[in-house]
């Protein structure tokens, strides 16, 4: 961690605050978002699909809308979407905790996950923008900051939520609060290079037109779905398979702990030192296509373990129910670890280094999209396994998944698709 922490020091004071402010907003939403399901159904008494609803609201108005925030951020600059997003979500999230009639409830899911979509892609284009040449090794310690908030945000939530929900809702909304008041203080005000050229004049819909006739980045995007459906099975199927194996008694709920702690510690130990041998020994293509290829392998271990009987109880059992999926899941973080820097650099090189946060904001939207698909199949897959008997039915999906995204990405990266060169001296401007 020491070397870490001297890398982090060695960028510009708007870097750092980026990294500590990415690992805050982590924090306070994971603790507060996987305990609300349960408060909207048991506290609250909600009918199913009314929670189902909710939930459902603060996605969409996050992914649908990241287009729009990301727009907004290269006409207006990066800060002032930053810390509206923060202020929106000190509204949604204290509104959550205090209010218990549908439309408020609705209105202030979509509230939070509107907050996400002003705010992530201006923070990414914010530090690719002030990161420069060097903005790889600065994505992956922004993963580490990132996967560190996912990890201690549910552990401080449920402490929380062991007093009152209200309490972690109040508590998490004062965090973003504290927050907005830092980055008003401190951030400085930074644009993209989209004025130098005159792109500041033209209408959204012209700007969008660009974005979306840029092909090879409309390539990059679809094939790089296939990694955040693969990622998201760590919190779908694996954690699944650990109870249809496990059960759903004690012994189950500390092997998807496992689970979790195993991939977000992995990230925070493994990322720079991942990220620097991958950059002395890859080209960006390579590492993505590598980085694929990893995570749809990581249901292999799944797979081989598929014609094994399974134990009526004991330490064979729990072994059986753990050992594969977190096996699996220390895999896509690794995956995940070579794959996400040169991700990030790519869509900054991709765009020509203009409208970046137009392009992660499409790019949000587009992956967002695909994960809602991709979950939905998984979810077929595992029950028509269920249904017919065939457990490696949905480990052999996600394996095909993964080799098919990565042969996509290596064919891109062979014709030249992901190394379109950007401009030179593309330096942000101070406004």
């Amino acid at each position: 961690m020491k070397g870490t922490l001297a890398q982090v020091r060695s960028y510009e004071r708007s870097v750092q605050l980026l990294m500590v402010n990415q690992f805050t907003i982590n924090l306070g939403f994971y603790m507060l978002m996987p305990y609300l399901a349960q408060h909207l159904s048991g506290s609250l008494g909600l009918a199913g699909w009314i929670v189902g609803l909710v939930l459902g609201v603060r996605n969409f108005s996050q992914q649908g809308m990241f287009l729009v925030g990301g727009t907004l951020a290269d006409r207006f600059g990066y800060k002032p979407l930053i810390v509206a997003g923060c202020v929106l979500r000190t509204v949604g999230f204290a509104t959550l905790g205090l209010v218990d009639s549908v439309p408020a409830l609705l209105a202030a899911s979509a509230a939070t996950g509107f907050a996400g979509a002003l705010f992530n892609p201006a923070v990414r284009a914010y530090l690719a923008a002030d990161a420069g040449e060097r903005r790889v090794e600065a994505f992956a310690l922004f993963n580490v900051f990132y996967q560190a908030g996912i990890l201690l945000g549910p552990l401080v939530g449920m402490l929380l939520t062991g007093v009152d929900f209200t309490v972690t809702c109040l508590v998490s909304a004062a965090v973003f609060a504290v927050l907005s008041a830092v980055q008003i203080r401190a951030l400085p005000q930074r644009r993209g290079a989209a004025t130098a050229d005159g792109q500041q004049r033209q209408t959204v819909l012209a700007q969008w037109r660009g974005v979306l006739a840029n092909r090879s980045f409309l390539l990059f995007a679809t094939a790089m779905i296939g990694s955040y459906v693969l990622s998201f099975q760590v919190y779908l199927a694996l954690p699944l398979e650990v109870r249809r194996v496990g059960g759903d008694g004690e012994s189950g709920t500390v092997a998807v702990a496992l689970l979790f702690a195993a991939s977000g510690l992995t990230t925070i130990v493994g990322q720079t030192r991942v990220t620097a041998w991958c950059k002395r020994r890859l080209e960006p293509g390579q590492a993505l296509t590598a980085g694929l290829l990893l995570m749809g392998a990581a249901f292999v271990p799944l797979l081989a373990v598929t014609p094994v009987p399974v134990p009526d109880h004991g330490a064979g059992r729990w072994l059986l129910a753990a050992a594969p999926p977190v096996l699996a899941a220390l895999l896509l973080a690794l995956g995940t670890m070579i794959a996400y820097p040169f991700e990030m650099d790519t869509i900054v090189r991709l765009s020509g280094d203009r409208l970046v946060a137009t392009h992660y904001g499409l790019y949000n939207t587009i992956c967002g999209i695909g994960i809602t698909l991709g979950n939905l199949l998984t979810g077929a897959a595992l029950d028509a396994a269920r249904a017919a008997g065939v457990s490696a039915l949905p480990w052999l999906a996600l394996l095909a998944l993964g080799l098919a995204c990565a042969a996509s990405l290596y064919g891109l990266h062979r014709a030249g698709r992901l190394a379109l060169p950007a401009p030179a001296e593309a330096r942000p401007a101070t406004a």
